[in-house]
């Protein structure tokens, strides 16, 4: 996950939350309806973070896969250089 999605993340966090003080504030529901709403928004923002989360896991094989693909083409250039100057 890039930096930049990263803060997108954050950010849809941020919104989630406000968005979530808000409806509270004006919406006319008891206190069982209101306990089942908070409930539901948790439940998708647990689902939500777990899918982030996922998503930077995948990211993060990934990249240290190439990472190890870049290092053992470096060390072969290495070891032909060598094989080279010891001729």
């Amino acid at each position: 996950m890039s930096r930049r999605s990263a803060e997108g993340f954050v950010w849809l966090l941020a919104g989630m939350g406000l968005g979530a003080g808000i409806a509270l504030l004006f919406a006319p529901k008891t206190g069982r309806e209101t306990r089942r709403y908070i409930s539901r928004l948790a439940r998708e923002g647990r689902e939500c973070v777990q899918d982030s989360g996922e998503e930077l896991l995948d990211t993060g094989k990934q990249v240290y896969e190439r990472g190890k693909a870049v290092v053992d083409e470096a060390m072969e250039f290495v070891d032909r250089g060598r094989r080279t100057v010891l001729r």
